[in-house]
C-alpha cells in the first residue's frame, strides 16, 4: 500500500499548496475572501462551478447507483445537462445587481429587494441546512476511499479527519480564491482520470464496452430497463423518476455555493458562457457510470455499492500507482466540493443569520474572522454527520435537493416579479420547507409517489399565486437593474 498512498500524499500537498499561495493575491477584507475582489475569469468559474457540484457523488455515488440501480443512474445525466438553463437566465442579472449593490450571498440578494429579515434568516438557515448533510457526503467519500486502499489500515474517521484538514486549511487561508484554484486543478485531474478509468477497466474485464453490456444484459437486465431499480431492488417508477430529475434540474442552479459564483465573476459575460459550457462535464459522468456497470457480476461484491469502484481496482491487479491515482481523483472530486460548500456555509451563517439579527461584528475584518470560524464549525458538524450516516450516497444527495430547490421560486421571484410581497414570499418558502420535510420524514403520507421536493414547489406555487400584491412601482428600481436597462450604486431603493 506504500505506493497509492504516496501518490495520494503528494496530491494533498500540491492542493494545499496551490490553495494557499491562490489566496496571496486577494485583498484581506471580506469581499477579497468572499468573492474574489470579483475577478475570477471563465476558466476558474467554469471549474469552480462544475467541479464544485460534481463531487464525492459522482465518483463514488454515481457508479454505485450504476452496479446497483442501473438505469436509474442515468437521471444525474439528465438533470445535468438541463440544470445551468435557470443559471443562465438569473445569473446574469444577480450578477448586475451584486455589482451594484455589492452583494456577496444569495440570500443578500433576496434581501436588497425585500428587505425582510425573516426571510433572509429563513434563507440562511435552508442553506445552512442543506449543507451539511451534502458535505457530509464529501466526507463520507473521502473516508471510504482511504480505507479501501489502504486496506483498512486508515479507518475511515481518520481518513476523511486528515483530508478535511488540508481543506479546512486552504479554505480558511484563502477563501473563494484558493477554493477556485483548486477546483481547476482538481476538476481537471477528474476529467483525465475518469476517461481513463471508464475506459480502460471495461476493456480488461470484458474486452471492450459492448461486450460488457452483453454481460449486463446476460446477467441481470433488469438493470438495463429504463427508469431501472429503487433502493429496494424492485422497479423504480416513472413518477419517482420524473419527479428526481426535475426537482434536481430546477434546485440545480439555486445551491448557494453555485449561485454566489454570479457574485465573482468578472463579467455577464463570464456567468453566461459558464453556463453554456458546463454540461461538458456530463461527459466526464459518462465512464464513470460505465465504470458501475463494468462491476455487475464480479466477485466477490462490495460491502455497499457506493463502494464499487475502489473495490473494483483494489481487486483487479491494477498497479499501484494507478490505484493511487484512482484515490487522489475520488478525493479531488470530494474536496473541490467541499471546499466550496463550506466556504459557502460559512458565509450565509454569517451575513445571512447573524448579521440581519445584529449578532454579526460590524467590520469586515472581523466579519471575515467571523465567517472563517463559521467555515470551522461546519466542516466539524458535517465530520460528525459523515462518521453516523450509512444510507447512500445519492440517496442522501436526493433528499437534500428537495430542501433546496425550495430556494428556486425566491430567486426567481426576486429578479423577474415585480409587486410581490415579502411577507407572500416569507410565507411561500416557509411553507414549502414544511411540506418537504414532512413527506421527506413520513414518506408514507404522500398521495402520490413522486419527490417530497415536488410537493413542496406546489404548495409555494399556490401561495406566491392568491397572495396580495403591492401596488404598482414599488420594486421598478431594483428590476431595472436586474434587466440592465440602468446601473445603480449605493443602498437599494423601495422595497416590497
Amino acid at each position: 500500500m506504500t505506493v497509492p498512498l504516496s501518490v495520494v500524499a503528494v496530491y494533498l500537498v500540491v492542493c494545499l499548496s496551490l490553495g494557499i499561495r491562490a489566496g496571496r493575491s486577494a485583498s484581506p477584507d471580506l469581499g477579497g475572501f468572499v468573492a474574489g475582489d470579483r475577478s475570477l475569469g471563465l476558466l476558474v468559474t467554469f471549474f469552480i462551478t462544475g467541479a464544485s457540484v460534481y463531487s464525492a457523488f459522482a465518483f463514488l455515488g454515481g457508479p454505485g447507483w450504476a452496479y446497483s440501480r442501473g438505469a436509474a443512474s442515468y437521471y444525474i445525466l439528465a438533470y445535468g445537462a438541463l440544470g445551468m438553463l435557470p443559471f443562465y437566465l438569473l445569473g446574469p442579472r444577480a450578477h448586475r445587481l451584486g455589482k451594484a449593490y455589492g452583494l456577496l450571498t444569495q440570500a443578500e440578494l433576496v434581501g436588497a429587494r425585500f428587505g425582510h429579515r425573516g426571510l433572509t434568516v429563513t434563507m440562511a438557515v435552508v442553506a445552512v441546512a442543506a449543507f451539511v448533510p451534502y458535505l457530509a457526503i464529501q466526507m463520507q467519500g473521502a473516508g471510504y476511499v482511504l480505507e479501501v486502499t489502504s486496506g483498512g489500515a486508515i479507518p475511515a474517521v481518520w481518513g476523511a479527519a486528515g483530508v478535511y484538514g488540508v481543506v479546512m486549511t486552504y479554505t480558511l487561508a484563502s477563501g473563494v480564491l484558493g477554493v477556485g484554484w483548486t477546483n481547476t486543478f482538481q476538476g481537471m485531474f477528474m476529467m483525465v482520470l475518469a476517461w481513463g478509468l471508464g475506459i480502460g477497466l471495461p476493456i480488461h474485464m470484458h474486452g471492450g464496452i459492448g461486450p460488457m453490456f452483453e454481460h449486463v444484459q446476460n446477467a441481470q437486465p433488469s438493470l438495463l430497463r429504463p427508469p431501472g431499480l429503487d433502493a429496494n431492488g424492485a422497479p423504480w417508477s416513472w413518477s419517482e423518476y420524473g419527479s428526481a430529475v426535475f426537482v434536481s434540474t430546477v434546485g440545480f442552479s439555486a445551491w448557494p455555493h453555485l449561485f454566489m459564483k454570479t457574485f465573482s465573476a468578472k463579467s455577464e459575460g463570464t456567468v453566461r458562457r459558464t453556463a453554456i459550457l458546463f454540461p461538458v462535464f456530463n461527459i466526464f459522468l459518462v465512464p464513470l457510470l460505465l465504470i458501475g456497470f463494468c462491476a455487475v457480476g464480479f466477485a466477490p461484491p462490495p460491502e455497499r455499492p457506493d463502494q464499487v469502484l475502489p473495490h473494483l481496482l483494489m481487486r483487479s491487479a491494477a498497479p499501484g500507482w494507478l490505484v493511487g491515482l484512482f484515490c487522489a481523483g475520488a478525493l479531488a472530486a470530494s474536496m473541490s466540493s467541499g471546499d466550496a460548500m463550506a466556504h459557502a456555509a460559512g458565509t450565509s451563517a454569517v451575513r445571512d443569520g447573524l448579521h440581519p439579527l445584529g449578532w454579526a461584528p460590524a467590520s469586515s475584518s472581523r466579519q471575515k474572522t467571523a465567517v472563517q470560524i463559521a467555515i470551522a464549525a461546519v466542516m466539524v458538524v458535517a465530520y460528525g454527520v459523515a462518521m453516523g450516516y450509512r444510507g447512500s450516497l445519492v440517496a442522501l444527495l436526493l433528499t437534500t435537493y428537495g430542501a433546496v430547490v425550495q430556494i428556486a421560486p425566491v430567486l426567481a421571484v426576486t429578479l423577474c416579479i415585480p409587486r410581490m410581497r415579502a411577507v407572500v414570499v416569507w410565507a411561500s418558502l416557509s411553507a414549502g420547507i414544511a411540506v418537504t420535510v414532512s413527506f421527506t420524514a413520513f414518506p408514507e403520507l404522500r398521495p402520490w409517489s413522486v419527490h417530497p421536493g415536488l410537493y413542496g414547489l406546489a404548495v409555494q406555487a399556490l401561495v406566491l399565486g392568491v397572495g396580495p400584491r403591492r401596488p404598482p412601482g414599488v420594486c421598478e428600481p431594483f428590476l431595472e437593474v436586474a434587466r440592465g436597462l440602468h446601473e445603480r450604486s449605493g443602498p437599494p431603493g423601495p422595497r416590497s
